[in-house]
């Protein structure tokens, strides 16, 4: 199995990026259901950001596929979106690094693209 530092998993994954990437700290909160149906949440960060999902920063780590409800902290007035888990990189002492995919493209998401 690749891991995610594999060049040829880094090349695929270069592939599929879409739309323009920006450094960008914004807050975040993501949610998400648990087996028993309760909502979890935790907060964090966000390092890069586009209109279609960004990569995160957050305490726990987060399987692969898993669908989350994201809420930008940042804006008062951003309603939340809907995302799926498509990356996972390493853990760092800042928190897990989550790439997370919108189910719909956002260009007002993060206050950014306009």
């Amino acid at each position: 199995m690749a891991s995610n530092s594999d060049p040829g998993r880094a090349s695929n994954w270069q592939d599929r990026r879409r739309g323009v990437r920006l450094n960008s700290r914004v807050r975040l909160a993501v949610e998400w259901e648990d087996a028993s149906g309760q909502t979890v949440r935790e907060e964090g960060f966000t390092r890069v950001v586009n209109p279609a999902g960004c990569m995160a920063l957050l305490p726990r780590d987060m399987p692969l596929d898993m669908r989350v409800r994201l809420i930008n902290l940042s804006l008062t007035d951003a309603e939340p979106v809907r995302g799926t888990v498509v990356w996972k990189g390493r853990e760092t002492p800042e928190g897990h690094e989550i790439g997370i995919e919108f189910v719909q493209s956002q260009l007002d998401f993060w206050g950014l693209f306009h």
